[in-house]
């Protein structure tokens, strides 16, 4: 095995499978600023939270990251932009495989979600999808498409069910201490 795999591996298993369960935001934000791609300012990450692959994951300023979120960087890029709220387990998905492939084949994409952007309870987010600024994904939808900014989609497949203001003028700020 690759001795970078290997540390990669280490470095998601102690997080996933102890420092995120802690009940301490300063632990794991001080975790988290070494392992991801980049964790903002003001961003924090609830206990639950699962990282593939951390390097690939940037976090963007003011972020709220709920509890039992996924976050699978194993070999795309997910980019969250600035006050992003992400409800609890939700998963954002760069890599699965083609159905079409004879062998199995992976088949994936880098997944980016911008400003002001709110992805409600267990929202599923699929490869190489593109979520637009201040665009909000309902609960449960499972998004396969792009997201136009300030849409509301819902369902699954996911498909547009509104348009959200777009005079947006919040910063998210939720620092709970302990989850």
């Amino acid at each position: 095995m690759d001795s970078k795999v290997l540390a990669g591996s280490l470095l998601a298993f102690l997080y996933n499978g102890l420092i995120g369960r802690l009940p301490s935001r300063c632990l794991r934000s001080a975790y988290l600023n070494f392992y991801l791609a980049r964790l903002g300012r003001g961003t924090g990450v609830q206990m639950g939270c699962r990282f593939l692959n951390g390097r690939k994951v940037f976090l963007g300023d003011r972020n709220v990251i709920n509890f039992d979120c996924l976050f699978d960087g194993r070999r795309h890029a997910v980019r969250v932009g600035n006050d992003v709220s992400i409800g609890p387990e939700a998963s954002i998905l760069t890599l699965g495989h083609d159905p079409q492939s004879p062998d199995f084949a992976d088949k994936g994409g880098e997944v980016t979600i911008g400003d002001r952007a709110w992805i409600c309870y267990r929202a599923i987010i699929l490869p190489g999808v593109t979520i637009g600024e201040g665009a909000v994904v309902g609960a449960g939808a499972v998004v396969s498409r792009d997201v136009e900014p300030y849409t509301i989609v819902a369902g699954s497949p996911a498909r547009a069910v509104g348009v959200r203001t777009k005079d947006l003028q919040y910063d998210c700020n939720f620092t709970p201490w302990l989850v």
